[in-house]
Order: structure tokens, then sequence, then C-alpha cells
């Protein structure tokens, strides 16, 4: 698991690689919108593919198969006990299977899903939510939160980085 801090440092070193970033969550469940919300906001910015799959992700793994990246980021509230508004990220091997969530399929299972046959590596970046029930708006923590993941992720995959998307790798990227 990475925090914050050095989380654009594990970026940057992925921004060579064909990514997609994943945006997930129910934007009418206050603090679960965080992933579509990042989405939204790099529209434009960012050399990365973007898919704003609120709270159905499976619906697009086929879409996701079809464009064989080698690097997903999949943006979730992710409750990982951490103060209000952190950022951190995590491999798929350390989220459970069993860990529900607001959407439909577990993340983990997502994740295996897409990956299986295609030697695409996955990240999760979570947001520590405070609250995720229906109706309530967003935090302050995890709006200011999701403008910090925004610029972090502008920064790794901006338009002025390297766009070099073809090199192939045979190691898994870290971040």
């Amino acid at each position: 698991m990475y925090t914050e801090d050095g989380l654009l440092e594990g970026l940057t070193k992925l921004c060579n690689h064909r990514t997609i970033i994943i945006g997930v969550g129910n934007t009418l469940k206050g603090d679960d919108g965080a992933g579509p919300l990042v989405c939204r906001q790099l529209v434009g910015k960012v050399t990365a593919g973007l898919i704003d799959a609120s709270s159905t992700p499976e619906n697009y793994i086929q879409q996701i198969r079809d464009h064989t990246p080698q690097c997903l980021l999949i943006i979730d509230a992710i409750d990982f006990g951490a103060v209000v508004g952190a950022i951190a990220s995590f491999e798929p091997e350390e989220m459970s299977p069993a860990i529900t969530s607001t959407h439909g399929l577990s993340p983990r299972l997502f994740v295996d899903a897409v990956c299986r046959d295609i030697g695409t590596v996955a990240y999760f970046i979570g947001i520590q939510p405070a609250q995720t029930e229906l109706g309530h708006c967003m935090s302050p923590e995890v709006s200011e939160a999701v403008h910090r993941l925004v610029r972090i992720l502008t920064v790794a995959f901006g338009k002025a980085a390297d766009t070099a998307m073809s090199v192939k790798s045979d190691s898994r990227p870290a971040i």
C-alpha cells in the first residue's frame, strides 16, 4: 500500500504504459461518488483512458479487455480505516475477494475478471469516505481529496507527460 505521499512517484512510473483510469461509485451516495468525480475532472487533462463506471464496473469488463491496457487504476471510496479524505493505493492481492461494496461485484472479483488472460496489472486508489448514505452530499474532506488526486493524476498522466503508449513492459510497474 502506498499512501498519498508516495503516490505521485509510483504513478509517474506508469506514464509510459497504456493505462485506463476507472472511476467507481454512486454519486447519489455522498462520498461514494469520489471515483466518478475524479474521472469527470480528468477529462481532457490526461493521456490515460477514462471510464466512469459508476456503480456497475462489471458492465465495462469486455470493453476494457478489448483495449488490452497494460495498467488499470480503479478509483473508489474504500474504507481502509484511515482519516476521512486519506488517499492510498492497493494491489488487488491486498483486497479480499469477499469485500463487499456498494457496487454489484466485489472490487477484487472485478479486477480478476478484467485481468484474466490479458496480462493487465491493476491497482486500486482508495479515498477514505466519511459516509456513503443515499441522499447525502460529499463530505468536504473527500471533496478536497478528489481535488488532490486529480492534481496527482494530472501530473502523472497529463497531456505534457511522455505518451509513448506502445512501450511494453514484462515487469509489473509498482505504485
